[in-house]
């Protein structure tokens, strides 16, 4: 059994100070009613070194915190709205600035969510006999440590404020949700997907509702109140996330499955018909992966919960022996068309329950192997109960959308860079769909390669490894797996070190151009062979060199492995594994053909056939025939049959040859995948013969071929239909459907008959591919028209036990699909006649989730479009905004309003359609419904950006973007949050993923400094002194009020020295020499210092030179002339800062004792034309009346977060503007200073030459590609814009002094001096004293003195 992989300590250690959480008990109490939300939570806690906890807590009330049931002090600090102000996006003008605005924004949310926010302190003592934490337990520790803890029962008193997120209210039902780090909007836990533990669950409810969550339910009691309310007690014994509780309360009609008594089934009651149909497979999926892994369900017990689509965030919702789902999913016994969808979509989500909540990734990197393994055996569910060629066709049509998005570093699975940096987004939208089919690619590439067996025998292993009672970790690491795979599956090392790191720590999937001839003397086929990758090599290489296990090659980077080509001939079948993934990207290869020609070429006539030697028997076809006619024995060629790689394979012949080869293997060859590669190439053809189209009509009318296959033949047909051809792919798909579906006496539709699905689906999709065919002039042909309205007008399901729902909404989205010319432009009154009959029928009768509506509100819309000349939009916006009412079904709701999306594009432009969206997603209530008009309007982005719309777009549409991705209502919707950012990602022209945004945008706006201040630096109160003093009678009780003002402290020790945002968090020591305690008044001392440096504003070298800390100690030796101010203050109400027009400011803070320092650092860069290097410092030193030594923490802010009352407006536009044009941060965020600038000042321009030689010499092919040239001008504009506000803050700076302003308390008189930076160089030195005598103020026995020393020194040029 292979070794469990140690955490790494960066990896494995979660953001909460190393606190683990090895039980928690949650018991609330509910009324639906009021829509309220009370009770407590009381977590076991293994307390660190530092006894201070970290807990997340979200749209919460804290009563009271216990520790071993005292009282204790604890922190509180919720997520803050920002104050809405026109200075806060006031740079924003462009899609570029928005762009960098977002990314800003977005990042610093997601790593706001990271830090926990209800501090506790639990140091009073500890107890005696402290317990032992469990061996290796959550994953942190390992095997071998048996490390001390001390165990604490933390109880939190709380209620839920405002049930936005996280949990959800709607008439009697109650529901939860897992998105991204939204648990803790419920109730206090460690949301931390390698925090795990147990659970106990208490829910009390009213008398007639069921209470469903997690685990085993143990009892039910009936209280004695008036009226009397029911608890529910569950026991969840396998350790999970706290993302994975769930909770469901409602009216719940309950089913017990009749195969599997520990499952459940759970729906309001007026879908209870709907549900019992629906879940009569779920016994199938259940043994089916019962039987394939040989051991047991994992939980106790599992329950499938079914509420109302628009309550529901998404389809699933996945909680640990639990899944919520959609009530949209549930169909009745009369509904065809929904049922392969919703068995897959409710087997995915019990193979989950196995990999993914039960088994868990070991570090955010693994997460793909967990997805990956899920969607293997919900395949193999999908081909024991579906059949094969489903399963196949679906892994080949995932497979190909794979390798057309696998360009980029945001598709590498278990690239750290693409992992962390996402903080979880990488599985919403587009991209978390490729991941996920990506990785099912991977796990399945695996499979071929070590047998069927052997990876069974993995899986097995690691499932039985995690049921294993032994041992408490339920982990799973891409190395371990890795381990398996040679061990178990005997795969050898080498191929094992080649590919993981290519397939999975990389992106790019291998492009494969062959041709091939054959060489008749030698009886050979040669096979040319050129290899390419879809990812660009820049990108490929970059991601490459990120993972340590890749080798960095010259040449081009292959794959590890032999490529099979299969030959067919005319004596069989042949495989050769010869073509090698690596190497030379051109290959010739030779391929020995088991057939011989000459050998058969003249054959003797036998008796009694005719004298040109065919037979009299008509049905046998000899292969005399094919041998005498053919110049090779090879009738077809594929390459890699069995799906081995993830590829794009193209093969180039002559035409000729091709469509004689590619209609033997559409004929002949039974595997769907050949057929459908046959399809795709005849199609794609140029010139379409007629042994071409009756080869696809004669596949289309083939009752065994696979249904799906046979519709993509009609359409092949639909697109094959010309005046060239006579018209003939209309003339068979016509035919075809009428030889089914018409009665050939009338001439009319017969009644319809659904009793062959494969049938159903091939005549449904029919007139949709007919609706398609197009003439030359673009418009569709008289006799197609005609067909579909006639299909439309005759329709009759009497006598026919299905429902034909689907069937007419089909009919109707092919009647949208019609192109009107003069000769059909007649028949349009018609068409919308039998649209306004349908919606009139479907209000009356509402169909099955408003599909009729939604496909005539599709149709309308389309038609509107398309003769926008001679329909008056105006009237059909008309006729459909009132089915937005919030009265009728959510998805006839948000179909509206994408249709009328859709006419605002058309008639007014992309500018306006986003006002409209941003004015929707304000007034819709569903979650789910906000996100469906997120997806919509990013591609509508996508079209308008991809077809160079000249509409600019205005800045306060870009403003308001910015507010709405920034507000409550994107906090709620983490899946609206991602696609407004990838919005405006896209109105940038940038790809719409959080990976790859460069570190220069990852910086606060104005408004978030004292948030930032907070998430970092909310520690410090919390450390204990050895004897707290007791409470002064005047200061109130902290348990009682809670101060949302953060104070500057020294951060955990566990959080890692990492910064997305502009934040550099160093670590700190653990032990402290003195203690603070929060009641006591806080003076720490100020240090402001103002550099100007030459060398490192606009340098990318710059941002990987370290900052250099600012301490008391600092020696004062500075290169250049500078200016010093020195002032000795008490501590205001919180940290004053002071604001100076382009620079940048880095704070470092310490802990927030008496006597403690707070430093702040604003540099700015300027021109270095004069040779020299001038320096400005401006010190104020306050010294508070104790001075105590405490270790200090630096936090690195850009200017945007100068923001002050004592501030005037001017200064803070200028200084949110420079923060997104001129502003550059080191690696902690820090600006850089003039000292570093001087020491590396050779060597950076040695650095920058060679990197400017470099880029000419990549960008001379460069320079006539549109792209490279876009991007060369959008520089070159942001370069001026740049050198504008240089001039302008220059300007600013010049004609402003340094204004301390006034405050209340304590007031100080101050005499501001004149500091000019054009100053000549050799002007003596001045030296000013001003002594001031303020106030005393509340907190100080005496006032200190005041001095302010002003120096001004200058430096001869060296």
């Amino acid at each position: 059994m292979a070794k469990p992989r140690k955490p790494k300590n960066d990896d494995a250690k979660p953001e909460n100070t190393g606190a683990l959480v090895r039980h928690q008990k949650l018991c609330i109490s509910i009324d639906i009613d009021r829509r309220q939300i009370y009770g407590h939570t009381e977590l076991e806690i293994a307390v660190p070194e530092i006894g201070i906890v970290g807990l997340h807590a979200e749209n919460l009330g804290i009563g009271s915190v216990l520790v071993d049931g005292e009282a204790a002090e604890f922190e509180y600090y919720p997520r803050q709205h920002h104050v809405e102000s026109e200075k806060r996006w006031s740079a924003v003008t462009t899609p570029s600035s928005a762009a960098d605005a977002a990314g800003a924004a977005y990042v610093s949310a997601l790593e706001r969510e990271l830090v926990p926010n209800l501090l506790i302190n639990c140091c009073k003592g500890f107890k005696s006999g402290s317990d032992q934490l469990p061996v290796a337990e959550n994953g942190f520790h390992s095997s071998g440590e048996t490390k001390q803890q001390n165990v604490r029962l933390v109880r939190i008193e709380y209620w839920v404020e405002k049930a936005e997120t996280g949990i959800h209210f709607k008439n009697n039902v109650l529901h939860t949700d897992n998105q991204i780090r939204r648990a803790r909007c419920w109730f206090p836990c460690m949301d931390d997907s390698s925090q795990r533990c147990c659970y106990d669950l208490e829910f009390t409810v009213a008398q007639n509702l069921v209470a469903v969550s997690n685990g085993t339910l143990l009892y039910q009691v009936l209280s004695k109140d008036n009226p009397p309310r029911k608890t529910y007690a569950y026991k969840l014994n396998v350790p999970v996330a706290a993302q994975w509780i769930s909770l469901a309360v409602a009216p719940f009609e309950i089913i017990l499955d009749r195969h599997f008594t520990l499952i459940t089934h759970m729906c309001l009651s007026a879908n209870m018909s709907k549900l019992q149909n629906t879940v009569e497979f779920f016994h199938n999926a259940f043994s089916c992966y019962k039987d394939y892994l040989s051991v047991d369900f994992p939980f106790e017990s599992y329950k499938q919960v079914f509420i109302e689509p628009e309550m529901a965030v998404s389809s699933l919702s996945l909680g640990a022996s639990m899944s919520i789902f959609s009530s949209q999913a549930l169909f009745d016994e009369k509904v065809i068309d929904q049922t392969i969808d919703t068995r897959i979509k409710l087997a995915y989500a019990l193979a989950r329950q196995w990999f993914g909540v039960y088994i868990t990734p070991e570090a955010p990197n693994d997460g793909w192997l967990l997805d990956g393994l899920a969607g293997f055996l919900t395949d193999y569910f999908i081909k024991k109960n579906l059949g094969n060629n489903e399963a196949r066709y679906r892994r080949y049509k995932a497979n190909c959308a794979v390798c057309k998005s696998d360009y980029t570093g945001a598709t590498a699975l278990s690239l750290s860079a693409s992992c962390k940096d996402l903080y979880g987004t990488q599985c919403i939208g587009l991209y978390g769909k490729i991941r996920s089919w990506k990785s099912v690619a991977i796990i399945q590439m695996l499979e071929k390669q070590m047998g069927p067996e052997s990876f069974r025998n993995i899986l097995q292993t690691i499932v039985s490894r995690a049921q294993d009672a032994t041992r408490t970790s339920r982990s799973l690491s891409t190395k371990e797996f890795r381990h398996l795979a040679n061990k178990v599956g005997n795969l050898e090392r080498p191929f094992l070190k080649e590919f993981f790191p290519r397939w999975v720590g990389s992106c790019g999937c291998p492009v494969l151009r062959m041709g091939f001839s054959y060489n008749k003397r030698k009886n050979m086929v040669e096979l040319a062979v050129l290899r390419g990758c879809t990812a660009s090599p820049d990108s490929s290489a970059s991601v490459l060199n990120v993972n340590a296990d890749s080798e960095n090659r010259d040449g081009d980077i292959g794959w590890p492995g032999m490529m099979s080509i299969r030959v067919y001939e005319l004596d069989g079948m042949y495989d050769h594994p010869i073509l090698p993934m690596a190497g030379d990207t051109w290959q010739l290869l030779e391929i020995q053909c088991h057939s011989k020609l000459a050998a058969r070429r003249f054959q003797k006539p036998k008796k009694g056939s005719k004298p040109d030697g065919s037979d009299d028997n008509g049905d046998v076809i000899p292969a005399l025939d094919m041998r005498s006619s053919s110049e090779s024995p090879l009738l077809w060629m594929r390459a890699d049959p069995e799906m081995e790689y993830l590829a794009e394979i193209h093969f180039n012949q002559p035409i000729q040859m091709w469509v004689r080869k590619k209609i033997n293997q559409l004929e002949k060859d039974r595997d769907v995948i050949a057929q459908a590669q046959a399809i795709a190439t005849l199609e794609a053809l140029p010139q379409l013969s007629f042994s071409v189209v009756n080869a696809l009509n004669s596949f289309l009318t083939d009752s065994k071929a696979f249904w799906r296959l046979r519709i993509e033949a009609a359409f092949a047909l639909a697109n094959s239909a010309s005046e060239e051809t006579d018209w003939a792919g209309l003339t068979h798909l016509v035919k075809f459907y009428k030889s089914r579906r018409f009665d050939a006496n009338i001439g009319l539709p017969k009644p319809n008959d659904f009793h062959d699905f494969p049938e159903y689906f091939v005549l449904e999709a029919i007139p949709h591919a007919v609706a398609m065919v197009r003439a030359a002039d673009k418009k569709s042909p008289r006799e197609a028209v005609e067909f579909v309205l006639q299909l439309l007008k005759y329709n009759d399901n009497n006598g026919n036990p299905y429902s034909d729902v689907f069937w007419l909404a089909a009919l109707v989205q092919a009647a949208g699909e019609l192109e009107f010319g003069q000769q059909s432009i007649l028949f349009l009154t018609s068409l919308l006649k039998r649209i306004d009959r349908l919606l009139q029928f479907d209000r009356l009768m509402p169909s099955h989730n408003g599909i009729l509506t939604v496909s005539c509100i599709r149709t309308l819309t389309q038609i509107a479009l398309k003769l926008s000349e001679f329909i008056p939009l105006d009237r059909v916006v008309e006729l459909i905004r009132p089915f937005r009412d919030f009265k009728t079904i959510w998805q006839v709701r948000i179909e509206a309003s994408r249709a009328l999306l859709d006419l605002e594009v058309h008639c007014k432009g992309i500018d306006a359609a986003l006002s409209l969206f941003i004015k929707y997603i304000e007034e819709e209530p569903s979650l789910r419904g906000q996100m469906k008009l997120g997806v919509h309007t990013m591609r509508l982005c996508q079209i308008s950006c991809g077809s160079n719309s000249n509409d600019n777009i205005k800045s306060h549409v870009l403003e308001s973007l910015l507010r709405l991705l920034d507000g409550h209502i994107a906090f709620n919707n983490v899946f609206l949050r991602h696609h407004l950012f990838c919005i405006i990602q896209i109105l940038a022209g940038r790809p719409p993923t959080l990976y790859g945004v460069p570190r220069e945008t990852r910086t606060l706006l104005m408004g978030d400094a004292e948030t930032c201040i907070e998430q970092k630096n909310i520690f410090s109160n919390l450390v204990p002194e050895v004897k707290p003093p007791e409470l002064p009678s005047d200061i109130p009780n902290p348990l009682e009020t809670h101060s949302n003002t953060p104070h500057p402290s020294e951060p955990p020790p566990d959080i890692p020295n990492t910064s997305h945002d502009g934040l550099a968090i160093p670590h700190a020591s653990k032990e402290a020499d003195t203690v603070s305690n929060s009641h006591e008044r806080k003076m720490p001392s100020i240090k402001i210092r103002v550099k100007q440096s030459a060398a490192t504003s606009r340098t990318e070298e710059a941002d990987n030179q370290t900052v250099e800390k600012s301490h008391v100690e600092q020696h004062e030796t500075d290169v250049g002339a500078s200016s010093s101010v020195s002032v000795d203050a008490p501590q205001r109400n919180f940290a004053e800062a002071v604001s100076i027009s382009n620079q940048n400011l880095e704070e470092v803070n310490s802990c927030h004792d008496h006597g403690s320092r707070m430093t702040a650092s604003i540099g700015s860069a300027k021109p270095a034309s004069d040779g020299d290097e001038i320096g400005k410092e401006l010190q104020c030193t306050a010294d508070s009346s104790k001075v105590s030594v405490q270790p200090q923490a630096d936090i690195s802010l850009p200017s945007s977060f100068i923001h002050d009352n004592s501030v005037d407006a001017e200064a803070h536009k200028y200084a949110s503007l420079q923060s997104l044009s001129v502003g550059r941060h080191g690696v902690d965020g820090g600006s850089l200073g003039m000292t570093d600038s001087s020491l590396h000042g050779k060597e950076k321009e040695k650095k920058k030459d060679k990197v400017k030689k470099r880029k000419r010499e990549e960008n001379k092919g460069r320079r006539d590609n549109p792209e490279y040239l876009e991007k060369k001008r959008l520089k070159k504009e942001k370069k001026q814009k740049e050198k504008e506000m240089v001039k302008l803050l220059s300007k600013e700076t010049n004609a402003s002094s340094v204004d301390l302003s006034k405050k209340e308390e304590p007031k100080i008189k101050l005499v501001s001096g004149q500091l000019n930076p054009n100053e000549p160089r050799g002007s003596d030195s001045m030296t000013r004293k001003v002594d001031v005598k303020p106030e005393a103020s509340e907190g100080t026995s005496a006032a200190p003195k005041i001095r302010i020393k002003i120096k001004n020194r200058t430096l001869n040029k060296s």
